[in-house]
């Protein structure tokens, strides 16, 4: 018994290590904002993420037209790729005009 017990909690203490970087999508989405954004638009990451609020954010990324919306608000910014925009868009949501919370970029 005392053995299935030590299996089921190292197999929790586990899994909150993976849930735990799977959740750290928004810092790499201001990593990718502060390295390929910050300098050509000229302003930081939580000055972009509060052009717009957590909806907007939504309906944009949705929508499919989240590097066009970051060439408006950043014309002299390259389009991200792919891969990366699930990750800008967390860190987008997540300090929203409407959030509440400051980014430390």
């Amino acid at each position: 018994m005392k053995k299935l017990l030590v299996i089921v909690f190292a197999a929790i203490v586990g899994l909150s290590f993976i849930s735990t970087s799977a959740f750290a999508s928004s810092n790499k989405g201001q990593k990718i904002i502060v390295k390929k954004l910050k300098r050509p638009c000229g302003f930081n990451g939580g000055v972009l993420a509060k052009k717009h609020t957590q909806e907007e954010w939504t309906t944009i990324f949705k929508a499919g037209n989240l590097n066009g919306e970051l060439k408006k608000i950043c014309p002299k910014a390259k389009p991200l790729k792919k891969r990366y925009l699930k990750d800008v868009y967390d860190f987008l949501d997540n300090f929203a005009s409407d959030s509440g919370n400051v980014p430390s970029c």
